[in-house]
């Protein structure tokens, strides 16, 4: 079958925003229970900023609040933080990271550095090989 709606499970992770600053954006936290896959997908539009840096962080956990966070070691990562990462020179680009751990929850973080301008961005997980399909629509 060519479904793929009923199959995954999109949720927000970072509403989109201008981050003016270097201000972290958190993500929130995802919870994978029920699926046996997540990609992260980011998002960027036009980042007025000639020189900034936007670094990617995924964090695992088996803590609802994510209390004991660490790094998702790159065994774990399908594609890199670095690839996932972007600069000022990647107006209205995507980027796509995935996790194969073994943890119940991860977060993911964008990071910028020598942003003074405006820097559109936006982020996704999607959870996919749903344990029980459909999945809700619209997400929940």
């Amino acid at each position: 079958m060519k479904d793929l709606m009923n199959r995954i499970h999109p949720l927000k992770v970072i509403t989109p925003v201008v981050v003016t600053d270097n201000t972290a954006q958190v993500g929130t936290i995802i919870d994978r229970q029920g699926y046996s896959s997540l990609t992260y997908l980011i998002v960027t539009g036009t980042l007025a900023d000639a020189d900034a840096t936007f670094t990617v962080l995924l964090e695992e956990g088996d803590q609802a609040n994510l209390s004991d966070a660490a790094p998702v070691d790159d065994a774990f990562l399908l594609g890199t933080e670095a690839l996932a990462s972007f600069n000022f020179a990647d107006d209205a680009e995507t980027r796509k990271l995935g996790y194969v751990g073994g943890k119940r929850y991860t977060r993911l973080t964008i990071t910028p550095s020598g942003n003074t301008g405006n820097a559109p961005i936006a982020a996704i997980a999607v959870l996919g090989s749903a344990a029980l399909v459909p999945t809700p629509n619209p997400p929940v």
